[in-house]
């Protein structure tokens, strides 16, 4: 009966207490009335505090600007190449291309390109493309044309990128089945919850920024929504999920404060990019400082869920295995769980920023730069910053959790088991006290 009654337990995401977790083995046990009060009256002012602020921020789109055609602020129009002819530069009116002191190249290749968006489709113009350039074209490659409705009519259109929609819609699609045919519903879940996020960042943050609203405070309501629907979607709505997302909200306060102060103190602009400056000369009412804090924020987020969640999972694990376990036990045996964690983490939140910052990493390579004056000049000083308020905010997160989630495992299951009977170190009396007379597994 018991074995039966274990297997009729829906193994999925989204559900309450008595489905699995992502990060563990086994259902979730039910949880006592007390200790659900308790998290009750912690966490529903918490989340009515994000819906509100939700309300009170809407942005309703982003505001409008008039565009400047600099940049990612060009319109566009989609584009087709429909003919590649090779000619000589000097005939197609460019300049030969030096590669070498000794060497000149005369071979371009002119491309005639289609307009086949707006209204201005079907129009043709050509574009010249030299030897050294690192785009070259495919006759029927899609490309995106910027339009400069003011220019010439020869002028108004020119190449500004290919069309990567098909392979990048193509790797969307490998990911999602890959996620789905190894999560099941769970991994299922997993998608839904990310194109929620993914929604709440367009819809939500990144309007309310241009705004002009505090970006601070954007990235936190913003964030906090995120977090709680992942997290509850992904992982059910039960006690041990309540504890992994206070330990985020905690971890995330550390970081918010952190950055804050070492943002100021480092006198960090966050106008660092051509891009940072553009958004900066359309809207100057943002704060790109507070850009840069919630920008820590947000990008802090998924590992933090990660790292909290598999945290309180193997204290409930812990606890499931060894259930007269006090909480000091739970807790140190957590802890060598996280040390091995934090480790890997750390190290691969390090590599993630050295990685989108290799480009800049080899001007200064180039430069012959000293290793402090590199570090001192504000491009760096802003990904270390960065990187090291999110690590110090996973690190803390770790001891945090842990500790959280051994007082509350343990002040749920101490009655149960004392009044469960034979309830022995193989936690069948806990077993057994979860369940209603009739031998049913209660899930709530």
């Amino acid at each position: 009966m018991d074995s039966e009654a274990h297997q009729q337990i829906p193994r999925q995401c989204g559900g309450g207490s008595g489905h699995t977790h992502g990060h563990a083995h086994g259902p979730v046990p039910p949880v006592s009335r007390h200790l659900r009060k308790v998290i009750a009256a912690i966490l529903l002012p918490f989340a009515a505090a994000v819906i509100a602020g939700l309300v009170l921020l809407w942005p309703g789109g982003a505001p409008g600007h008039a565009r400047t055609g600099v940049g990612f602020d060009q319109q566009t129009r989609d584009g087709k190449v429909t003919a590649l002819v090779d000619v000589s530069c000097k005939a197609a009116g460019a300049a030969p291309v030096t590669s070498a002191p000794s060497a000149t190249s005369d071979a371009c290749q002119k491309a005639t390109i289609e307009v086949s968006s707006g209204p201005d489709r079907g129009t043709i113009f050509t574009e010249t493309v030299q030897p050294d350039q690192t785009r070259r074209y495919t006759k029927g490659e899609g490309v995106v044309l910027a339009h400069a409705p003011n220019a010439p009519p020869g002028l108004r259109y020119s190449v500004t990128d290919v069309d990567r929609g098909l392979p990048l819609a193509l790797l969307a699609g490998v990911f999602a089945l890959a996620v789905v045919l190894v999560g099941r519903l769970r991994g299922l879940t997993a998608l839904i919850a990310l194109a929620i996020s993914f929604g709440v960042l367009t819809l939500f943050i990144l309007p309310a920024i241009l705004r002009g609203d505090n970006p601070l405070l954007v990235a936190v309501v913003g964030g906090s929504a995120i977090m709680l629907i992942a997290l509850y979607l992904c992982h059910g709505l039960n006690a041990r999920t309540s504890v992994a997302v206070l330990g985020t909200l905690c971890s995330l306060f550390l970081i918010g404060v952190l950055g804050s102060v070492f943002i100021s103190w480092g006198r960090l602009t966050g106008n660092t990019s051509d891009e940072t400056g553009l958004i900066h000369t359309l809207y100057p009412g943002i704060e790109i400082k507070g850009v840069l804090l919630a920008g820590v924020i947000i990008g802090s987020l998924g590992v933090l869920d990660d790292v909290t969640v598999t945290q309180t999972a193997a204290v409930w694990e812990l606890k499931d295995a060894d259930p007269d376990a006090n909480w000091r036990k739970l807790y140190g045996a957590g802890m060598r769980i996280g040390r091995d964690h934090i480790a890997s983490v750390v190290n691969t939140l390090v590599m993630a920023y050295a990685g989108a910052a290799l480009p800049l990493l080899l001007l200064f390579s180039i430069a012959r730069s000293g290793v402090l004056r590199v570090a001192d000049s504000e491009l760096v000083a802003e990904e270390i910053v960065r990187t090291l308020v999110g690590s110090i905010g996973l690190v803390a997160s770790v001891p945090l959790t842990t500790l959280l989630a051994a007082l509350v495992v343990s002040a749920d299951r101490q009655d149960r088991h004392r009044t469960a009977s034979g309830g022995g170190a193989d936690g069948a009396g806990a077993v057994k006290a979860a369940r209603p007379a009739g031998g049913h597994r209660r899930a709530k």
